[in-house]
């Protein structure tokens, strides 16, 4: 196999784990106005986060990386076409990063309100950009024939874009209530089953207006067959993940909305292939593993890298999973902290 195929492979499975760790992030984020009733509720949701957040966002970072030193081409075409949305996309994370921080160190509930709502509106936007980001280049953009991006925003703004940013908003939200279903106990965790079966319900329409649109318009012949498996798995998974989460099955449950993430995204990744970011201009301009990909030595250097490096990473990230596993519970939080 070519290393540029592997590290097509490589990059997708750094933007799948992104999506499934950070994603229930976001989904405790958005779930803040929706599920809490006092500041010690917020607190409690906050906390099921609070040690692994930092580190889950660390995977786009190194996705980002992989991308630029793996297809300078494609990451030079995308971060300068898409470069408004990735721009808010990156001040909602800043401004949720710094909420998390500097939440408790105010006595004051506007100070508190005001770095809620950062938190908020930090998990919303980008879980909407992300779908519309990826769904835009899985249906292509208008590249010249210099590979240089000459739409604006609003051309990202299409129905298969939006409909794609309302999938991955759903599902992360989802995906963040199962989470706090598998975090918390008592009245919150009843308030998170409940919340994410509406939630799930609406995301699962959504999902098979996605993945049938994706699987027709945007799948080749030689792609096809898997789109069709991995887009099956997705729906069956996330159903199952629904009827889980109401039968009180927490821990299963999780785990089908993690296969849902993975085969949906993976289903994405299949249908750019072998292409990585197609011209609606001309399918000439596009760009492919081929026409976007760094040196073969590049590519050898970073493998070894990447072989010794990503174990690693995968390990210290489970091991840390492993220590913070307890549910979070009121009592546990004190009444005067911040």
């Amino acid at each position: 196999m070519e290393l540029n195929v592997i590290w097509f492979g490589i990059v997708a499975f750094f933007f799948v784990g992104y999506f499934v760790l950070d994603g229930f992030d976001f989904g405790v984020g958005m779930s803040l106005p929706f599920l809490s009733k006092d500041d010690k509720d917020r607190r409690v949701l906050i906390n099921t986060i609070g040690p692994v957040w930092d580190l889950n966002e660390t995977w786009v970072i190194v996705a980002g990386a992989a991308l630029f030193a793996s297809f300078p081409e494609w990451y030079a075409s995308l971060f300068s076409g898409f470069y408004l949305a990735l721009f808010l996309l990156l001040l909602s994370l800043i401004a949720r990063g710094v909420a998390f921080e500097y939440r408790g160190k105010g006595e004051t509930e506007k100070w508190k309100s005001t770095f809620d709502w950062m938190i908020v509106i930090g998990s919303f936007t980008p879980a909407l950009l992300w779908g519309v980001a990826f769904a835009n280049i899985v249906q292509g953009v208008p590249l010249n024939e210099d590979h240089v991006f000459v739409g604006n925003l609003f051309t990202l703004l299409n129905p298969y874009g939006l409909l794609g940013g309302l999938v991955t908003l759903g599902l992360f939200w989802t995906h963040g209530l199962i989470f706090i279903t598998l975090k918390t106990d008592d009245e919150m965790k009843f308030r998170a089953r409940m919340l994410a079966t509406k939630v799930g319900v609406v995301t699962t329409v959504l999902a098979a207006a996605f993945l049938i649109w994706t699987l027709f318009a945007h799948h080749t012949d030689g792609t096809f067959l898997l789109g069709l498996i991995l887009s099956t798995v997705a729906a069956l998974t996330l159903v199952a993940a629904l009827a889980a989460n109401w039968f009180k099955r927490e821990g299963i449950a999780f785990a089908l909305i993690v296969g849902t993430i993975i085969s949906a995204v993976s289903s994405l990744f299949v249908a750019l292939f072998p292409n990585v970011l197609p011209s609606t201009i001309d399918p000439a301009f596009g760009l492919t593993i081929e026409n976007a990909s760094s040196s073969e030595y590049t590519l050898q250097v970073m493998t070894w890298v990447a072989v010794i490096m990503v174990p690693l990473v995968i390990a210290y990230q489970s091991w840390t999973y492993w220590v913070f596993r307890k549910r979070i519970r009121r009592e546990q939080i004190p009444e005067h902290s911040h």
